[in-house]
Order: C-alpha cells, then sequence, then structure tokens
C-alpha cells in the first residue's frame, strides 16, 4: 500500500500517500493503543471537549478526496472508511467482521466468491445492492477513471482486471457480476487465500451509479456532493481547516453506532494540538519527543501502534559496494536500534525483528504470531558489522566507501538520518555516508524510478498476510525497485501464492523461509523499527481502536462516557 503510504502523513498522525510505501516516522500513518485491552481507549471522568457524543481530534493535512475510488492517502482512508462500508470491516482484533456481506461462499477451486448482500441503504434511500459492488470496481480499473490503486489491487486478482485498465478488455468483462440485487459473483485469477482481507481496503467500497454520475466531476469534492453507506455522513467540509461526519440513521446497524458527531481540525503543529488539548478544545492529538516524557504518566497518554516497517533499501546497481553482501549486512549489523527507538524517536516504536511486522498475522489454526514463529532475523552488533565490513572492503579492493542515503527532508526524519549517517561512520571505517534530503513527493518519485543508492524508506500493509510485505522482493516486481534477484526466493513467494494457496500450513512454511532468505542470506533490505505513535486521547472516549490495514482509528464502536 501503500507504498507511498507510508509515509504518508497520517490522519491523526500523518498523511500516507498510497500504494504502501513511505518516509519518515513523523509522517508514518496508522496507530493502535497500548496499555490498554484489545487497542482500546481507556479513561477518566473528564467529558468529552465537544459535548455529549461529540468529538473532535485532528488530522495533519486536508482530505485530497473523499472519492473511493481515486483515494491514496491516510486522511481519505480515515474518513471514507467511516462514511462507506465494503462487505465487511475489521474489528478490534483486525478480524473480519459484519458488513454489507451477510455470509459468502467459495468454490472448491477457489476461483470464484459469491456474497449475499443484507438489507442496507445509501444515505439517500436508495439500497444497497450487487450492482453498486460491480460498478465500483469496474471504476476502479477503468482507464479513463485514473485510479491508482484500483489496477494495483484488483490487477492480477480479479479476473480480466489487469486486461482493463490496459485497455485490452471491456470493463464488462470483468469477473464481478450482479447475479441479482442481493448476490454478488466474484471470479478470481487465481486462488487467493487473503481475498476477504482485501475486500476492507477502500478501493473496494461500493458506489451509487446514479448519484456518481449524477454530480460528474463534483462528486466527492465537497460534503454536499458526498454519499454514504457506512456508520458516519460528512456533513460540512471546509478545506484546509477541518470537516465533520455525523452518525447516518440509514446506516443498517445505526443501533450500534453511539457518536452522534466527530468533529476533525487540521492541526500541522504538534505543540498547537497540545495546547488546544490542554485547553479543552479537542480531544486527540499526537506527541513527539518533546512531549512524551511531559505526559508519560497523564492517564490520556497512550501509544498506538501499526505494523508500518522503516528499513533501508539497498540499490544493488546503483553502488558497487550495496551489491557486495557483506556490506549490506555490515550496515544493518552497525545500527544500534534500540538506541534510535529510545532516544530519537521516543514514541513508542520499536526495533524491528524481521520484514514481517509483529502483532500483525497469526500462524494458520493458531493465535502464534509470524514474528514470534520466524524469531528474530535482524540485530544490532558492531563487531559483526566491522567482520562484514572488512570483507567488503577486500572484496571491493578499496579502503573507502562512499554511500548516498536518500530520505525525507522533514521533521523527526531529518534526526533519524543524521543518526544512521553518525552509526554508520563511527562504527564502519572508511564509510562516507552523504545525505540526500528531499520533500517527500520527491522521494517517492525518485524510489518509484530507482533514483538512490540507500534509501529510508516505509512499507505498511495492504491486507492482513505476510505476502503483502515479502511479495515486493520478486525479480521484476512493481515494489522491486532496488534491482533485488534471487530465483529461489521467486519460487519461494509464487509457491505461497501458487501451489500452496489452499494449503495454510505449507504456504507459511514458504514464507518463513522466504523472509529468512531476505534477510539473513541476502540482506536485501534492512529493517530498522516498527513504528508506533505516541498521544494524547481523552480518557472518557471509549471503544476507539485501530486496525492493521483499516482506518488510523475506528469510530463505529466508539462512545463518550460521561
Amino acid at each position: 500500500m501503500r507504498k507511498h503510504l507510508w509515509i504518508f502523513m497520517t490522519l491523526m498522525f500523518v498523511l500516507v500517500l498510497a500504494a504502501c510505501s513511505g518516509g519518515d516516522s513523523d509522517s508514518s500513518t496508522e496507530t493502535g493503543e497500548e496499555n490498554t485491552d484489545e487497542n482500546t481507549t481507556e479513561g477518566s471522568d473528564e467529558g468529552s471537549a465537544s459535548g455529549e457524543q461529540e468529538i473532535t481530534v485532528t488530522a495533519k493535512s486536508e482530505i485530497p478526496s473523499m472519492d473511493p475510488s481515486l483515494i491514496t492517502d491516510s486522511v481519505g482512508f480515515q474518513w471514507a472508511g467511516e462514511t462507506y462500508e465494503g462487505l465487511y470491516r475489521l474489528d478490534e482484533n483486525s478480524q473480519l467482521t459484519d458488513g454489507m456481506a451477510e455470509s459468502s461462499e467459495v468454490s472448491e477451486d477457489g476461483l470464484t466468491w459469491t456474497f449475499k448482500l443484507r438489507d442496507a441503504e445509501w444515505s439517500n434511500g436508495d439500497p444497497v445492492t450487487a450492482h453498486d459492488f460491480v460498478y465500483a470496481w469496474r471504476r476502479a480499473v477503468d482507464p479513463e477513471v485514473g485510479s491508482e490503486y484500483g489496477p494495483y489491487f484488483l490487477g492480477g486478482i480479479i479476473k480480466n482486471a489487469a486486461e482493463i485498465s490496459n485497455g485490452e478488455a471491456e470493463l464488462e468483462d470483468l469477473g464481478a457480476t450482479a447475479v441479482d440485487d442481493k448476490t454478488l459473483k466474484v471470479e478470481l485469477e487465481k486462488p487467493v487465500p487473503y481475498f476477504k482481507s482485501m475486500t476492507v481496503f477502500i478501493t473496494f467500497m461500493p458506489l451509487n451509479q446514479s448519484y456518481v454520475e449524477e454530480q460528474g466531476e463534483n462528486f466527492a469534492t465537497e460534503a454536499e456532493y458526498t454519499i454514504s453507506n457506512g456508520p458516519f455522513e460528512m456533513t460540512e467540509w471546509n478545506h484546509g481547516e477541518g470537516w465533520t461526519i455525523e452518525k447516518s440513521d440509514s446506516y443498517w446497524d445505526a443501533e450500534t453506532v453511539q457518536l452522534e458527531t466527530i468533529n476533525s481540525k487540521v492541526i500541522k503543529e504538534v505543540s498547537t494540538g497540545v495546547n488546544l488539548y490542554e485547553s479543552g478544545e479537542i480531544d486527540q492529538t499526537e506527541l513527539n519527543a518533546e512531549f512524551v516524557d511531559q505526559y508519560r504518566t497523564n492517564e490520556a497518554f497512550n501509544v498506538a501502534e501499526k505494523p508500518y516497517l522503516y528499513f533501508f533499501k539497498f540499490n544493488q546497481e546503483a553502488n558497487e559496494a550495496l551489491a557486495n553482501v557483506d556490506a549490506r549486512k555490515a550496515i544493518s549489523y552497525a545500527i544500534d536500534r534500540q538506541g534510535l527507538v529510545d532516544v530519537i524517536l521516543n514514541d513508542g516504536s520499536v526495533p524491528a525483528e524481521g520484514y514481517v511486522p509483529s502483532n500483525f498475522v497469526s500462524m494458520p489454526d493458531s493465535d502464534e504470531d509470524f514474528r514470534d514463529a520466524q524469531g528474530p532475523l535482524v540485530e544490532s552488533n558492531v563487531e559483526k558489522a566491522k567482520e562484514h565490513w572488512q570483507k567488503a572492503l577486500e572484496a571491493l579492493g578499496t579502503d573507502s566507501v562512499t554511500i548516498e542515503l536518500l530520505g525525507d527532508d522533514t521533521g523527526t526524519s531529518k534526526n533519524v538520518l543524521a543518526y544512521y549517517k553518525n552509526q554508520l561512520e563511527e562504527n564502519l571505517e572508511g564509510l562516507t555516508i552523504k545525505l540526500m534530503e528531499v520533500p517527500f513527493k520527491e522521494r517517492v518519485r525518485r524510489d518509484n524510478a530507482s533514483e538512490f543508492e540507500m534509501e529510508a524508506a516505509t512499507w505498511g500493509p495492504d491486507y492482513v498476510d505476510p505476502n503483502t510485505y515479502l511479495n515486493m522482493y520478486l525479480t521484476g516486481g512493481q515494489n522491486n525497485n532496488m534491482n533485488y534477484s534471487n530465483e529461489e526466493y521467486d519460487a519461494l513467494i509464487n509457491k505461497a501464492n501458487g501451489e500452496y494457496a489452499q494449503d495454510p500450513e505449507k504456504r507459511f512454511e514458504a514464507f518463513l523461509e522466504a523472509e529468512k532468505m531476505l534477510l539473513e542470506e541476502d540482506a536485501a533490505v534492512a529493517p530498522m523499527y516498527q513504528d508506533a505513535k505516541a498521544q494524547l486521547f481523552r480518557p472518557t472516549i471509549k471503544g476507539v481502536f485501530t486496525t492493521a490495514t483499516g482506518p488510523e482509528f475506528e469510530f463505529k464502536w466508539a462512545h463518550v462516557e460521561e
């Protein structure tokens, strides 16, 4: 996903731009809660800043669009995720729970899914039907619409999606059919074990065709041109300042929704957010390292965790040294990850132990975390770093190496990049790190074009499955822009998504082996830390939680406790 995402500065945290990639810690995205049961906020006797069953939260940027086909940032994900509802939602444990689908069946070969829809209405009174899903998914791969995520998510998954987005097939050829108003049939290109999880993503939301076409170019650009089939509907949108969503009485599960109003204010400076929180004007704000120690013992303080990974990318064709596996291993060993998260970040982030983050996905038919099953694959060890570095220098026939490190030019990122430079130059004799700090959008452009030597990058999940991380590095893959290639790695990932697609045990064994190959054998990338965000959240606001791949905060089950 978010390949840009990452990075994307999120709502309530930082907007992340699309497709799963990312940037620095202060521009990362989603969140969860720490020190509370089931990642929900807990609290005190204070009311909310806004009044009974009304809360006010913060966003770091404007919403670029509320059109599910065009959204690529975390702010859009957040608020469209509260106003739209797909086949399923995610609960507090990131498990699928009731959405528009009442039931589903999959064929024995795993290629055909049939979803039965419940009785539900749009906010304009029209019924939600299977035709709304077909229209939305066709629109997402329509070349004339220009969706970024449509081809990325549907291509190679839903039958003929790739051909349609490439202009080689008609919209009507898409493998999504309305058998009747309440029956949606989906034909896949291949068995996809995580397909149901994918349908939570914003691109898979239904759209009311008549309403979208009636609004034309205005659709989803102002509150008055939005429509909802989810728990809330947008009622006000002051561009650049904030917006308001209110409980939707037409929502099928409206009796569960207790919050009446959620206001969001665009607050770009952490200090401003803290002051507004202290004055009682808002109910939530993020904290940076400057404020964490001050508020750590406050009952409103909590840490929101997400499975967002920050890591080094090594472009093996851009710098001769980075084509040397000992050099890559030396760089990975040389960074004190604990010092990074404790001193530089100080926001609840934790040292990375692998490429698939912790607390993200469990092993098949088990509560065991993937990360625990695998064990640590990366470590900080200066002695090993020096040993591998010496081997690399001897192989390269030199006593000095210069490497350019690409990263974002904002906030915490500058501090993190400076820390990386200091650690690497101090621990690896003869190494010079040349920092290349650029605006986020420019870094993403260079990443996509392979115009970097080493990059401080980020990745976050699009669906709850190891594949969302590990398929990135297939030879010639869309997101493999660092010229890494390993036929054995390719074979493992292809088996996981082909031969083993319907055998969960063998599939996850292949993923475990592939991750070990990627990090221990090839050191193709170097995981640094897993993201978290410290924040203040009014303690009387209950039932807010984060999910692995959904909106940063889920408000459907939230309420203010007086």
